[in-house]
């Protein structure tokens, strides 16, 4: 039976394990985010000071800092432990996505093109109390072409992977801020990013309606899920090949169709056979964000319905041969 977290009044925008995988953080359209116990859903606390929706969050890898970034106009620095908000960078658009490289000194985060104003993509070195306090990133990258909608750091921290609305996925050096590589396998907006746990891969999951493996390094394509429906999110499992993604239509549509025709489940694809092999039921609406646990014991998933569910199961229940 899945724990069901209720603590957002609107729809979960993006959820986050912390590296141990003890701490689970939701944020939502409800300016609010949470910071949830994942063994037994309990919830520890929020961060409050947002006063827009709030698109994305992520943790270092000492679960010390909490970042995120809202519709606000804002990206803030949390202290993990005690709520406390360390850190305020005004920007002229919405925050779409945030993120801290290893090492957790230096964080990066976009903008939204929108009311005349340029998606950039920043970077801040938080060694560095004068970038914060000017509110001056030391690197800002226009992207003019088109806005980025999802982003991690790559391997070292030496590059972001950054998915486009127009399909495009690129690197953009942490350094100089050039382009270093640039792969075209999506037809639509990509929707989430998500590495494996040693960074050597990351997913796409985009409105075309196809999850995508590729090499961190390289942005080799390598594998390819097919859905009939656009997907939202995808994560890769840490300890087995699998992949879990969730998706549905558009936020606009549901209401159109009933519950039973939206697929609105959670389906887990064999990484190396891209063959569909379950489904989990569970939302009212279609799921924005999953997210695998660190052990791979369980998964999280958050929907449109503004619940987050955390599903746990046997991974090797799933370890089938296919026939030759």
């Amino acid at each position: 039976k899945p724990i069901l977290l209720q603590g957002h009044e609107r729809s979960i925008t993006q959820i986050k394990y912390n590296r141990e995988g003890d701490l689970l953080f939701s944020v939502a359209k409800d300016t609010v985010t949470n910071v949830w116990y994942s063994v037994n859903g309990e919830r520890l606390g929020t961060y409050n000071g947002h006063t827009g929706a709030v698109w994305c969050v992520d943790v270092d890898w000492d679960t010390k800092n909490v970042l995120t970034g809202s519709a606000d106009n804002s990206c803030r620095l949390w202290d993990c432990e005690t709520g406390k908000q360390l850190a305020l960078l005004e920007t002229s658009s919405a925050v779409r996505t945030c993120g801290f490289d290893f090492s957790g000194n230096i964080i990066m985060f976009s903008t939204d093109k929108q009311m005349g104003y340029q998606c950039f993509l920043n970077y801040f070195d938080l060694r560095d109390p004068q970038q914060i306090e000017d509110n001056n990133p030391y690197l800002s990258v226009p992207c003019s072409e088109s806005k980025i909608t999802s982003a991690v750091w790559g391997p070292l921290g030496e590059f972001v992977i950054a998915g486009h609305e127009s399909g495009e996925i690129k690197q953009f050096s942490a350094k100089s801020g050039e382009i270093l590589k640039t792969a075209k396998e999506h037809t639509k907006q990509i929707n989430d990013i998500q590495s494996s746990v040693d960074l050597t891969m990351v997913i796409s999951a985009s409105k075309d309606c196809t999850a995508k493996l590729f090499d961190s390094a390289t942005l080799e394509h390598i594998k390819t899920f097919k859905t009939e429906r656009p997907v939202n999110s995808s994560s890769i499992s840490p300890i087995m090949d699998h992949v879990v993604m969730g998706g549905g239509q558009e936020a606009m549509e549901v209401t159109t169709t009933s519950t039973r025709i939206g697929k609105f489940e959670a389906r887990f694809f064999h990484a190396a056979y891209e063959e569909e092999f379950g489904r989990v039921k569970g939302h009212f609406g279609p799921i924005n964000c999953v997210s695998f646990h660190p052990d791979g014991k369980s998964y999280s998933s958050g929907g449109e319905d503004g619940y987050v569910r955390i599903h746990y199961f046997d991974p090797h229940y799933f370890d089938f041969e296919l026939e030759a």
